[in-house]
């Protein structure tokens, strides 16, 4: 494995542990996540892999290869964000240092370790490639201090490494869908309750991504404007249903029922929140039945209302979805990850994977006259180690 001839080269001796950690796309439930909604993520055969050995003391080496940068820093001064030379950590190194920090805050045991990772996850698509980090790391610990913790658990610090110590506003998704991927299957995902469920992938069906080689500009101020048009419309509503907690305890009829009472664009933005949750509901219960047509239809009108109400998707984004409805084998296509950029995630009868990935490179260049990168992938098991 060229990854152990690596690490054997820059340390001079060979790793005792190898690990991997996926990333994932978000098949249905954009944008639901802060409203309390379930998530329909996939952890996908794109992955951060990694090979370490102890390093026999408090202090922790990285080699990033796809970035050609390396750094170490002691566990016993991860608190002020240094090096070993006294410099600030670069930013891609907080993630695993966020990862030791969160583990140490939640009582489990860390010891110094030398890592070289490398990541098929293309980085700034929305496929969740620091959540992949993270959770490998965490994994990797796990494995050198012979410390247990269940999948969500693990998930758990990881996110709050990236939300305290990285200082990035996170949900969970990312990291549980790489700790807790189950091959074939997609996974239903309660953020309220954090109760989830595998649910098989139609039999004979590829998951297809294409990048649109629009990096995300989801700004700060618009990412904030439809959290708080979704806080307005529970506020507004809440006079009208009193129990109510979030969007996640409104219907689609209860909606209806009280638009009135909304300012159209805080309308708006509840309505795709409202439906998105329902869609979801009934993605999985179209997965239990196997029936990929239903599934595709609602993949199809969750993009509609990602552009139409929410109003996040790009001409890039709608191009690609465009496109891939007009190719043959195509069950469903839409945006996933936040949107203004990004990828779209398509579902793909297997004995057309071939010739809907040119088709959707030729017409997306045609059309925008942009580069997709295209990449086929399965439903992948979550994050894994193994003592070599």
């Amino acid at each position: 494995m060229e990854l152990v001839y690596l690490y054997e080269k820059l340390f001079s001796h060979p790793p005792s542990i190898i690990a991997r950690a996926p990333g994932r796309v978000n098949l249905l439930g954009e944008h639901v996540d802060y409203n309390q909604g379930p998530v329909l993520p996939v952890a996908i055969d794109r992955e951060v892999r990694f090979a370490a050995a102890a390093s026999g003391s408090r202090v922790v080496s990285l080699h990033a290869l796809d970035i050609k940068e390396q750094v170490a820093f002691d566990l016993d001064q991860i608190d002020n964000k240094i090096t070993l030379q006294g410099q600030p950590l670069p930013d891609w190194s907080l993630y695993p240092a966020g990862v030791a920090w969160a583990m140490r805050e939640a009582g489990c045991p860390l010891s110094g370790m030398d890592v070289v990772y490398t990541s098929s996850v293309p980085i700034g698509a929305g496929l969740s490639s620091s959540a992949a980090v993270e959770v490998g790391f965490a994994v990797l610990w796990q494995a050198f201090a012979g410390w247990q913790a269940d999948p969500l658990t693990l998930a758990q610090i990881c996110q709050r490494a990236e939300n305290e110590y990285v200082g990035v506003s996170c949900g969970l998704m990312d990291q549980f869908s790489s700790a807790c991927g189950v091959e074939g299957h997609a996974l239903y995902f309660d953020t309220r309750s954090l109760a989830w469920q595998p649910a098989p992938l139609p039999a004979g069906v590829n998951i297809i991504i294409a990048d649109s080689g629009v990096r995300r500009t989801l700004t700060t101020s618009a990412y904030n404007e439809r959290r708080a048009a979704c806080e307005q419309a529970v506020e507004l509503l809440r006079q009208y249903l009193p129990g109510i907690h979030s969007l996640r305890d409104v219907s689609p009829p209860e909606l209806m029922a009280y638009s009135q009472f909304l300012p159209p664009l805080v309308h708006r933005r509840a309505e795709h929140v409202v439906k998105e949750i329902a869609r979801v509901e009934s993605a999985l219960s179209a997965l239990q039945r196997q029936n990929s047509r239903a599934f595709g239809a609602l993949m199809f009108a969750g993009h509609a209302s990602l552009r139409d109400l929410y109003e996040v998707s790009t001409p890039e984004l709608d191009a690609l979805v465009e496109i891939a409805r007009g190719q043959t084998g195509c069950i469903g296509a839409r945006l996933t990850g936040a949107g203004f950029g990004g990828c779209t995630v398509n579902l793909v009868e297997n004995a057309q994977a071939e010739a809907f990935m040119l088709g959707l490179r030729h017409g997306y260049e045609e059309k925008t006259g942009r580069f997709a990168q295209v990449y086929l992938c399965q439903a992948s098991q979550g994050a894994s180690y193994a003592i070599i």
